[in-house]
Order: C-alpha cells, then structure tokens, then sequence
C-alpha cells in the first residue's frame, strides 16, 4: 500500500508539474489537487517516521520528496500564489539551461531544509520558456533567476548557490539571521548539517559587542550564525574557544578547520574576517561560486588550471604554498576540462594546452602573470613572493614572430617595440580582431591604402590582432582601430576614425607624412585611389 500511496503521489506531482493547467480548470479544482497532494505527502510523512529504523532513504527518495515541496508556477497561478503569500521565493529557469539544472536541486534541498526550520516562505518555480507571461509577471528575465517576494515585492537574489546558502539567505532577509544553540545535542546536529558557519560566544545577549555580532549576521549573505551563551556548547563548534567573555571564530571544512577572530568586535571588522577567511586554502572554480571568486577581496589571486589527475598531485603542494600566504593571495583550481570556466584563462594567456599551469592576477592593477617554470613548492613561493611585491613581469601574450614579409607588415606583441615604436618610419596600424563585424571593411580600405602608397619610403602600414596579441602600449578596447604612429614622436599615435572615406584616409596620410618628413618623400603614390 505505501508502494502504491507513493506512486500515486508522484503521478500527481508530475501531473501539475509537466503539464500546464488546462484554462478549462477553475482555481477551485486546482486548490482540490493540491490539497489532496498535500494529503499524500503527509502519508508519506509518517511512513517516514515509522521507516526510520529501517535505515535512510536514498538521496533519490530524499530529492523527489523536496521536489514536491515547491511549487509550479504558471501562466494561470503565478499572480494568485505570489499575491496571496506574504513570502515567495521564485526560481525562474528554462529547461534547456545547465546552470538551471545545476541549480535545481539545491533550491529543492533549501526548501526541505526551510520547510524543517518551520519556515514560511512559499518555495515556487516557474519554467520561463515554457510561461513567458507569468515570467514577464514576475520580472524575470535571464536563467536562471531567483526573486524573494515579500507582501507581492521582488527583492533581488544575492546569495550563495549551495542548498545551504540559499536557506541561509532566506532567513537572513525574512529576520532570522542567528540560530541560537540552547544544549549540547542541538549543537551537535547543528554540526551535522553545517559545516561552515560563524560562532559567537556572549555571556548576556545584550551589549555593544553582541550588538555588532547580530549586525553582522544580518548583512553577511552566506554564512549562517550561530549564537549561546554557553561555553560548552560553544566547545562543540569550537574545541580551542578561549575563556573571554566574548568569543567570535569561523569553521569550514578542511584541514585548516577553525578561524578565530581577535579584533575589536564591530560590524564591518567581522565582515572582512568572514569574507576573507570563509574560502578554503585552494578553493575549487564552479559555475555557481566563480561570481564570488572573482569579486573576493584578497585582489592577489593565484590559478593553477589542470586536468583531475593534475589536481591529485598538485593540490597538496598548492595548500602548502597557500598556508604561507593566507590572506594576502588567494588560490583557485580550475578543472581545464570544463571548457566553460578553462577557456577565458586559455584565451587571456593565448594557450592552448590544458596544463597543467599557474597564472595569477593583480586584480589592484589589472595586471596578469604567467609562471613559466616547472611546477615546484620553490618556484611556486618564488612567483607568490613576487606577486605580493610587485616584481614579477607581467604577460602580454604574442604570436610566434612572423618568417616572412608583406605588403601589410604583420606585428606581434614580441615584435611592437621593433616594428613600431623603434621604426625610424611612419607607421599606420590597424588593429582588429576575427570577431569583429567591422573590422573586415577597414581591412579592405588598409589594403586599398597600402596599394596605393607602395614605394613611399616614410611610410609603413601594419597590421596587429588583438586577440591573440598584447602590448603595454597599446590600449585598445574598440574593434577595429586605427592609429597614425608619426615618425620622431611614437609615444603620441594619432588615432584615425575609421569612419573616413578611403580618399580621406589617403589624404591624412599624405598630409601626415609631408608635415612629420619636412618634405615630400619620393613616391610613386597616384593622386587617385
């Protein structure tokens, strides 16, 4: 029988959740469906209680059962459920979306785990695609999108991508920032389920400093708090837990376990103390966390890309490295077979090897590096030294020097200072990229130009791809670009607009290359193009 109350359940779940509710139904016959849903699922509830000791139920049972908790927006119900719910958490997501189905569970174990805590808020989803009314109702626009809707008030989302952080996150903004531990075995089955957190010891709740603490639990986003004024509750968190009157420390899991935080306790000090302390020595890049990677605020970050076997011999040496430097750099794996996250930092240094390697950023100055020494806890500190004081070379990524010549010189970032900056002639340069939609117009006028002005002495025209070149002197951000590069006075190029006709364009030249040489060069160049 409970096979079959089971199965019936989920017939009805997938009812209302694959397939839209025909305009026929009435909102009465929709209420009667999920009543009698919610009638079933509290069958299902006491069959737990009494399976218990028949052992766990599978991480497939647990993410069908927190699927039923949310519920299905559509283009008929959306305006009713949001208007008639003082809380609702929404996720907007599409189907064919990898970040939506990632994130898909998660929103499910945050509602079990928020439905536990005697939560009010209404978890709900919407397909986006499939309701584009509900989703032009709703405000959402991208995939996916997570809104908390207070008495029919959107808020934006702004936390974590965890299960955990998503609960954590909904609490925190409906004003249940802190759980407070009461005895020992609340604190530990606290432990069970959360393995990072923030710790506040007080004798009183009540004062200045406990004052500070709650501010901060409030803004942080992501950690969950937790408060007593028990010392031996707090040793469960904590075993090193000093005998202050006051004690704040963070705990996550790996090896280097507890925080402890010893300055003066105000808001803003605890929320860089959990903000630089809250990832782990080498912290793992995901789709879900890389927006808070990259926004940290330790500037200095450190990458070492590799394939998993990589990572199995490497990361040990990483953490090693990165104890030496906690808080100062910031260490990041990225798996260089996931070509999402692998590709920007293939495409930044112009390689093409999945590694392994080590890059780093000064996020300060905007300044990037490569390390091209063998990987080694020696060379490694070497590069981590000069990071942190600012000695090591920047990168600026090149093509292989080119072997041969043309009629429109090519020029790599190796070869800018030669061809350019060092060249006794006038030099005009276009800049582009295969990318850009305009770029292959100007190429044609360029080629046009340099036609035309073949055998004029004083005059070069190159040509440099900004995608897989760089030079510190040359900061282009536009496609494509064109600049006059006058002989005698290299450090000021005149920049063209690449909006001049091919014969205005000529007559810059000329004019150009007659007022920098003094006279008119030697030229079989035509009055005409």
């Amino acid at each position: 029988m409970a096979f079959i109350r089971r199965t019936l359940t989920m017939f009805l779940f997938l009812s209302l959740v694959l397939y839209p509710i025909h305009s026929a139904f009435t909102a009465d016959d929709v209420n009667e469906d999920l009543e009698d849903l919610e009638a079933l699922l509290s069958i299902d509830e006491e069959e737990d209680k009494v399976g218990v000791s028949q052992g766990k139920p599978s991480e497939a049972e647990l993410l069908s059962r927190a699927q039923r908790i949310v519920v299905e927006l559509n283009d008929e119900n959306a305006k009713r459920v949001i208007r008639e719910n003082e809380l609702v958490l929404v996720l907007g997501y599409a189907p064919w979306c990898q970040r939506s189905a990632e994130l898909m569970p998660r929103f499910a174990e945050a509602a079990t785990a928020l439905k536990e805590m005697g939560c009010s808020v209404i978890m709900a989803k919407l397909d986006a695609e499939r309701h584009a009314k509900a989703a032009e109702l709703l405000g959402i626009k991208g995939f996916p999108t997570i809104l908390l809707y207070v008495n029919s008030s959107s808020r934006p989302y702004t936390g974590g991508f965890t299960g955990d952080e998503i609960s954590i996150w909904v609490r925190k903004k409906i004003g249940l920032p802190l759980l407070r531990l009461t005895s020992v075995t609340a604190a530990e089955e606290f432990l069970k389920k959360h393995q990072r957190h923030v710790i506040g010891f007080f004798e009183s709740f009540k004062g200045t400093e406990y004052d500070e603490f709650v501010k901060a639990a409030t803004t942080e986003n992501e950690m969950q708090f937790v408060e007593t004024n028990d010392i031996m509750i707090a040793k469960v968190l904590f075993p090193d837990i000093g005998s202050s009157k006051s004690f704040i420390g963070l705990v996550k899991c790996e090896p280097e376990r507890y925080e402890s935080f010893d300055e003066k306790i105000e808001e803003e000090r605890i929320l860089k103390f959990v903000e630089v302390n809250k990832f782990a020595l080498v912290t793992s890049l995901t789709e879900l966390n890389s927006a808070r990677v990259y926004s940290s605020p330790i500037k200095l970050q450190v990458f070492f890309l590799g394939e998993t076997d990589d990572s199995e011999a490497f990361i040990p040496l990483l953490q090693d490295v990165a104890r030496r430097y906690k808080s100062m750099i910031m260490f990041i794996y990225v798996d260089s077979t996931e070509e999402s996250l692998a590709k920007p930092f293939l495409t930044l240094f112009g390689l093409e090897t999945k590694g392994p390697f080590v890059t780093a950023f000064d996020n300060r100055i905007g300044s990037k590096y490569l390390m091209e020494s063998d990987i080694t806890t020696g060379n490694l500190e070497n590069f981590c030294t000069g990071l942190l004081h600012g000695t090591l070379s920047p990168f600026f990524k090149s093509e292989p020097i080119p072997n041969h010549n043309e009629m429109i010189k090519k020029v790599v970032g190796r070869t800018f200072d030669s061809s350019i900056l060092e060249s006794a002639e006038n030099v005009f340069l276009e800049v582009y990229t295969p990318w850009c939609i305009d770029c292959e117009t100007t190429s044609k006028q360029v080629e046009k130009l340099a036609k035309h002005f073949k055998g004029q002495e004083n005059v070069m025209f190159a040509r440099f791809d900004a995608s897989l070149n760089e030079h510190p002197k040359l900061q282009v951000d536009v496609y494509p670009a064109l600049l006059f590069y006058p002989a005698g006075n290299k450090s000021n190029p005149i920049r063209v607009s690449k909006k001049l006709s091919t014969k205005e364009l000529a007559a810059f030249i000329k004019e150009n290359t007659r007022f920098r040489s003094g006279s008119q060069s030697k030229s079989n160049s035509k009055d005409e193009l």
